[in-house]
């Protein structure tokens, strides 16, 4: 028998300055996508003034967390863990991976792949990694 648990897991995006802006674009793209809170750091630090403490948002329902590290560190995101985006139509998967790749780096252009009608995948400027999938 297994017990419930108020135990949950959410995606934690670490950036060293940018978490804000990464959080606005994120939120522009989808749909039932939201700022939820956000916390910035004060005078008092220890991260720089005004970059994002803790934040919260959600992208189509599902619940994300971000931060400015305060401690500059050698590592970034890798494409070994990406955000997989099933799109609803061909249209969709189009235009976010137009902006999503605007200023990052296509690691597969879309296309057939033999394992999706179309397939595409982009790390986007902030260095986070998305798979966009048409399925079918």
């Amino acid at each position: 028998m297994r017990i419930a648990s108020s135990q949950k897991i959410t995606t934690f995006l670490m950036f060293e300055g940018d978490a804000e802006a990464a959080m606005a674009f994120y939120v522009s793209l989808f749909d039932d996508a939201e700022v939820v809170a956000v916390s910035h750091y004060g005078a008092d630090g220890p991260g720089v003034e005004g970059t994002v403490r803790q934040a919260t948002f959600a992208l189509a329902g599902q619940q994300f967390m971000c931060i400015d590290s305060p401690a500059p560190h050698a590592f970034t995101f890798t494409p070994a863990v990406s955000l997989f985006v099933q799109c609803a139509d061909e249209a969709e998967l189009e235009r976010l991976y137009a902006a999503l790749g605007e200023g990052g780096k296509e690691l597969m252009a879309p296309g057939e792949y033999g394992f999706s009608r179309r397939f595409g995948w982009v790390q986007d400027r902030f260095g986070v990694s998305w798979q966009l999938n048409l399925p079918g």
